[in-house]
């Protein structure tokens, strides 16, 4: 069965993603497309450096002509922003990425995008999969891609330059010129290299890059930019005396972020400070959007400005949708995903790491600096989080446990409320919050809970673990 979470569809490599999977999938969206009206339609289709990511968009690419569609084939490995980017500059009616973003290396998948470049939505994804059921492998239609390429019904294209000049007409580069910026660069094996080295150079900052030759097993490591994957990317940037490092994970739609004295800067923190700067330093007006897993020091930061802060569920398209909805000026997540408004509708390591250059030369002060003038006005946070791999056996019985028999630990405290929407979250009157639910991306239970006290978050996690014997 394909089944879309939170952040498209993603399977082990022979195991759920297959070439037929594939096929099957693409032929799905076919029939939705030719019900939504769109038969003939350009299908941009992008991907990555994972392995086979290349190959698949190609077969991809075959059932879309087979449907008498138009697939434009972007001929390189490219950010996933890029192509959503190009989904919303084409003006097509859908866009497709091979990749599995952040997932281990024996992963790979595929991210849906609608009209606008935004992700798709859990309605457009379950009328997909309602296609799937009903269509036979044998049955599909699909169209040799170099005869497709050859009668033009399959083009190929870069369009690299129009997405880094978007973004240079959306920074401040005179001002970055003239600050003569240190910058690091780790793209962890993955894509963001050529387009953060073109716009840094552009803006004559000062660029290193490590871990830039193709990987498909991402140096051993999952190509997620946190804490302890950024170790050499940390060091680097205290030997050399850099202002900054910046880290993308494989598909470059998330950021991480080291600051001038080697400390990493977690997403929540790092979502605050571009929501203040922008706030502050630009003078932008406007609500930011968050997830439940992520911090509430937003909120505090979005009521001394005068504005709101919005809670949504897990999954980039609901802060997507809630961000068109109100006109938010940023939202993100704790993952490290975020999105800025005026450029496109999803997350953007690329225009975020831009973003964050500008800040240094804007404020003339160090990512360090500008943390603590915002600790000093709004307070610290402590946050924690934690994740546990879980079987299908043993997500079922917790699941059963926690949602339907809800049961819960005693926090010591009763919740001031609670909400299910999303897994299960305890709100207290203090201020401090805990959640609990299940990964829509990988095996995993996932825990998190933040507070004024270090201790009193800490102990949220403890009491999890304890009450579902993790």
């Amino acid at each position: 069965m394909i089944k879309f979470g939170t952040g498209g569809w993603r399977a082990i490599i022979a195991d759920g993603f297959t070439k037929e999977n594939l096929r099957l999938l693409t032929a799905g969206l076919c029939r939705l497309m030719d019900l939504e009206g769109h038969a003939g339609a350009a299908i941009c289709v992008g991907y990555d450096r994972r392995f086979l990511s290349k190959e698949s968009a190609h077969w991809v690419a075959e059932v879309l002509a087979g449907y008498g569609f138009r697939p434009y084939v972007i001929n390189r490995s490219s950010p996933t922003p890029l192509i959503m980017f190009t989904v919303k500059q084409m003006g097509v009616p859908y866009g497709m990425a091979i990749t599995a973003s952040h997932n281990p290396a024996i992963y790979n998948g595929v991210k849906l995008f609608t009209a606008g470049g935004r992700d798709a939505d859990q309605t457009v994804t379950a009328k997909i999969e309602e296609q799937i059921v009903q269509i036979r492998p044998e049955d599909i239609r699909s169209m040799d891609y170099d005869e497709a390429l050859a009668a033009g019904i399959i083009r190929e294209g870069y369009p690299f330059n129009d997405y880094i000049d978007s973004i240079l007409r959306m920074v401040d580069v005179q001002k970055i010129n003239r600050a003569q910026l240190r910058v690091a660069i780790d793209p962890m094996y993955g894509v963001s290299q050529s387009s953060l080295r073109t716009i840094l150079l552009t803006c004559r900052c000062d660029v290193d890059v490590i871990h830039e030759q193709h990987d498909t097993l991402f140096g051993g490591r999952m190509p997620a930019p946190s804490a302890d994957a950024l170790k050499l990317l940390s060091n680097y940037v205290v030997d050399n005396r850099c202002d900054l490092g910046i880290a993308t994970d494989g598909d470059a739609d998330r950021l991480g972020v080291i600051d001038e004295k080697g400390n990493y800067i977690h997403p929540n923190d790092l979502l605050v400070l571009l929501y203040y700067y922008l706030l502050k330093y630009r003078g932008w007006t406007g609500p930011c959007v968050r997830n439940y897993s992520t911090t509430h020091l937003l909120d505090r930061v979005a009521a001394d400005m005068g504005q709101v802060c919005y809670e949504v569920p897990v999954g980039f398209k609901h802060i997507s949708a809630k961000m068109a909805e109100t006109d938010a000026v940023i939202g993100g997540e704790s993952s490290g995903g975020m999105a800025v408004r005026g450029h496109i509708a999803g997350k953007d390591g690329i225009y975020t790491a831009a973003l964050l250059v500008e800040m240094l030369a804007m404020t003339g002060k160090s990512v360090s600096s500008l943390y603590e003038e915002i600790v000093e006005r709004y307070g610290r946070l402590r946050y924690v989080d934690a994740a546990f791999t879980v079987t299908p056996a043993r997500k079922r019985e917790l699941m059963e446990r926690l949602f339907t028999r809800r049961e819960t630990p005693d926090f010591g405290t009763a919740p001031e409320r609670i909400s299910w929407a999303d897994g299960f979250k305890a709100y207290f009157s203090d201020g401090s919050w805990t959640v609990c639910r299940f990964s829509g991306t990988e095996p995993l239970l996932r825990l998190a809970a933040e507070a004024a006290e270090p201790d009193r978050a800490e102990e949220y996690i403890r009491l999890w673990r304890q009450a579902l014997e993790l």
